[in-house]
């Protein structure tokens, strides 16, 4: 569907389809944020009125999936629309021995078309601000290399200044906003892509005595001596939800809040309390889903995803129905701009259904994880998985732990339909095993995939 097209299909619905300018994009993306850690995604511990704002004024929907559960890889999904595997990135980017043991590069293919790359091509400006991890050692290349003209970032290369001092990241998402706002108001007569990757709320979560403030009383005990996991991770999140509020203030301010396209999600589900970093703070919630951070069931892959563009985009709709996925960001976004993306993309446009039309995606969306998950036994999922229609699979490659789930009606992944549907087992184990002989090889941990638990023998 080319941009004339979208335009067309907002004005059938509807909408507005007066704006011909290509709309300016702002992607903010939280760090280790769960599907339920929003209030407009239902938490009542804690309202977000910052972030809430994109959901009153543009689209939220419920079931958007990133493509890998932990950092590295989903980012990559997010850049390329690729699967991450496809470029062996499967962890998270660490020290070099890491990334060899694990059968990874040090940092993500620059030759690999990029959505910054294309858009810059396209005549955008465009800037990259916040963390990065494509890439943090051997000789990776800084963010400009993926078609950033201007980048501060940390997790990466850079050195201008570091990411670790005292009290950084607790004030990060100010700053990160600051440089975006200094972007939008230095680019506001051009189109401008920019990205605002924030490290909140990952750990380790220290917030100020200025943000704890609002969340004095709420602990086991008085003091800063008696933190609860709820206060510190509420007040950086809280604190995160200002800085979003801030940014979409300065955009009505400059005048650009109508043509410009602000995307919020997460990198993966929030953090397992059994994680050392995350021991004290370990609070964020998966909504009412099954796993974590690692995991491939639901908690682990499935994050906000709030999508506000008032020239075209529905205000305060639900989307419910459409399985929307990370690959699908780059190929729906250029699509919107009118470019055609450069190679092979795994994802598919959903250029209409950000128009406002509820629909089934048509591609299946798939999994890999190949390593050991922290936490509760709960959380173990299998190594590979497959989203087709209503249906999750899940299973080992050795075809062991074979797990079906009707998601619609069972999102808790909580009743195994394997032994009941023999035949949709037979039919998505064919394609997510074809889907998986065209990735790189790679070792896998030994205890991938695995449900064993630690018994005592012999005698109590």
């Amino acid at each position: 569907m080319q941009r004339r097209q979208f335009l067309s299909l907002a004005g059938g619905l509807g909408l507005s389809a007066q704006t011909t300018q290509r709309p300016n994009i702002v992607f903010i993306l939280a760090d280790d944020m769960g599907w339920g850690d929003l209030s407009c995604y239902g938490n009542r511990n804690l309202k977000t009125p910052g972030i809430d704002r994109l959901a009153h004024e543009g689209m939220l929907f419920t079931q958007f999936y990133v493509c890998g559960s932990v950092c590295s890889p989903s980012r990559t999904a997010f850049t390329t629309g690729h699967y991450p595997a496809r470029h062996r990135v499967h962890g998270h980017f660490a020290a070099e021995e890491l990334n060899t043991n694990r059968g990874m590069p040090h940092f993500l293919d620059p030759a690999v078309p990029t959505l910054a790359w294309q858009l810059k091509k396209a005549g955008y400006a465009t800037a990259h601000y916040g963390k990065w991890h494509l890439g943090h050692n051997g000789n990776a290349p800084m963010p400009d290399a993926y078609g950033f003209d201007e980048h501060k970032s940390v997790t990466s290369m850079e050195t201008r200044w570091q990411e670790q001092a005292a009290g950084f990241r607790a004030r990060s998402s100010a700053q990160f906003v600051d440089w975006g706002i200094e972007f939008a108001e230095k680019n506001r007569a051009k189109p401008f892509y920019m990205q605002l990757w924030m490290l909140l709320p990952h750990a380790t979560l220290d917030p100020t005595p200025e943000q704890l403030k609002p969340f004095e009383g709420q602990g086991p005990g008085s003091g800063t001596k008696h933190l609860g996991a709820n206060q510190i991770y509420n007040a950086s999140v809280h604190d995160l939800d200002r800085q979003v509020g801030r940014l979409l203030k300065k955009l009505d301010e400059l005048g650009l809040a109508e043509n410009t396209i602000v995307v919020y999600s997460s990198d993966n589900g929030p953090e397992d309390i059994h994680i050392r970093n995350a021991s004290h703070s370990a609070y964020g919630s998966p909504g009412p889903f099954r796993g974590r951070k690692r995991s491939l069931y639901e908690g682990g892959v499935r994050v906000p995803f709030l999508v506000r563009w008032p020239a075209q985009v529905p205000r305060g709709k639900v989307n419910d129905k459409t399985v929307v996925a990370a690959v699908d960001f780059l190929p729906t976004l250029l699509e919107i701009e009118g470019v055609t993306p450069e190679g092979t993309m795994d994802g598919e446009s959903m250029a209409d259904v950000f128009a406002g039309k509820a629909r089934a995606r048509v591609k299946p969306v798939h999994w890999e994880w190949r390593f050991n998950i922290a936490g509760y036994h709960a959380n173990k999922s299998p190594i590979l998985s497959i989203r087709e229609g209503d249906w999750k699979l899940l299973f080992n490659p050795d075809q062991s732990r074979v797990e079906l789930y009707d998601i619609p009606r069972d999102p808790y992944e909580s009743m195994n339909l394997a032994a009941a549907k023999p035949a949709v087992v037979k039919r998505m184990m064919a394609k997510a095993l074809a889907w998986q002989k065209t990735l790189p090889s790679g070792p896998l941990d030994a205890n991938a995939g695995s449900l064993a638990y630690p018994m005592p023998k012999g005698n109590l």
